[in-house]
């Protein structure tokens, strides 16, 4: 895979930017937003390059706010008592609809969005959002493995590795998240969406034997834990991996042999947001393919935007780690929101988890 050029922020060093430092700016008085067009952005941390944010504001003379979560629990449980004042979210496919049943989106306006037509076909007619009523799509991934491969040795094509290898125990790290319960599921050989209870028990009793060889359930920093060598393996998203293996070549990525799982993180206007024509603004700027394909050859996430795509060099194209293989995908399963009472099954779950 080819270096980005001038990659002068890391993944998590973005925090350091001039694009987080907008996370911390107030919200602006209502007087002085009254003479201000402004857009209230709430995403994942560092999932954007350093340039688009200023290069939206120059273009548009509309002010940006860019507060960070960390999981869709917590975006989720910050608007579910009322939004505080957030235009667009960044909510993944499973969570889309679970906000939707809990209405806490508002609807999209495709006539405001210019290049919505970017969008490739197969991503326009989403299970999780028929015809796109209330999100775009932004970047979609796997989750997998990513390791170290001096010391790991050979790659480690099963789940098996986290869960009941010893050899590198104290040395792995894991999501604190529906993501870990998935892994397990697929390892199991049962769909990470089962909504078999004994299935569910299984997984959870796998994870809880594999928790004393477990070094720490992360929130989404797995890859900077194997960036500075405490951990050897890790469960991870796949762009956050490929980030850090652009600052250490002694790093890799794999999804295992047993499959796991496919996301979508989407582009959405929360339920009351104070903003709504700047929202649609910023979503459509995202939506450009100049736009959307240097976000995605910063980030290293793969694109569903089809114009983009043409725009994308051919070694990030064709690395396997990005856009998986045919028989790659064949393993792979979205999350599917299939009501509360399932959601809290796996809810449950974790919690047993985290707290044996």
């Amino acid at each position: 895979m080819s270096k980005l050029p001038s990659r002068v922020f890391t993944r998590r060093r973005l925090v350091q930017s001039g694009v987080a430092v907008a996370a911390v700016v107030p919200f602006l008085p209502k007087s002085l937003a009254a003479q201000q067009r402004q857009v209230v952005i709430y995403n994942w941390d560092s999932y954007i390059d350093p340039g688009s944010i200023p290069d939206f504001e120059r273009q548009t003379g509309i002010r940006v706010r860019y507060d960070l979560f960390a999981s869709n629990a917590e975006l989720f449980g910050r608007l579910r008592a009322g939004n505080p004042g957030y235009d667009v979210i960044f909510p993944t496919n499973d969570w889309v609809a679970r906000m939707i049943a809990a209405d806490m989106l508002a609807p999209l306006d495709h006539g405001r969005l210019s290049n919505l037509g970017n969008i490739g076909a197969k991503f326009m007619d989403a299970p999780h959002d028929p015809e796109r009523a209330f999100s775009v799509p932004y970047f979609w991934g796997t989750t997998g493995i990513g390791y170290r491969k001096s010391v790991v040795g050979q790659t480690p094509e099963s789940w098996s590795t986290l869960f009941t290898d010893p050899t590198h125990a104290g040395r792995i790290a894991l999501l604190n998240s529906d993501d870990t319960i998935y892994a397990a599921l697929k390892y199991l050989g049962y769909s990470l969406n089962t909504t078999n209870q004994s299935e569910l028990d299984e997984a959870v009793e796998l994870l809880i034997a594999a928790k004393p060889r477990i070094r720490t359930f992360a929130p989404d920093n797995g890859e900077d834990l194997l960036l500075a060598g405490e951990v050897d393996l890790c469960l991870e998203y796949n762009g956050d991996i490929l980030q850090v293996m652009e600052e250490d070549d002694d790093l890799s990525y794999v999804v295992p042999q047993e499959g796991g799982l496919l996301w979508e993180d989407d582009m959405c206007i929360a339920r009351g947001a104070p903003n709504v024509e700047e929202a649609h603004e910023f979503i459509d700027y995202i939506l450009d393919a100049e736009n959307a394909a240097r976000i995605a050859e910063y980030i290293l996430y793969p694109t569903p935007n089809e114009a983009a795509l043409a725009l994308l060099p051919e070694e990030i194209l064709n690395n396997p780690a990005i856009y998986p293989s045919e028989a790659t995908m064949a393993k792979l399963e979205y999350a599917r929101y299939q009501g509360e009472d399932v959601a809290k099954m796996y809810d449950d779950a974790l919690t047993r988890v985290l707290a044996a």
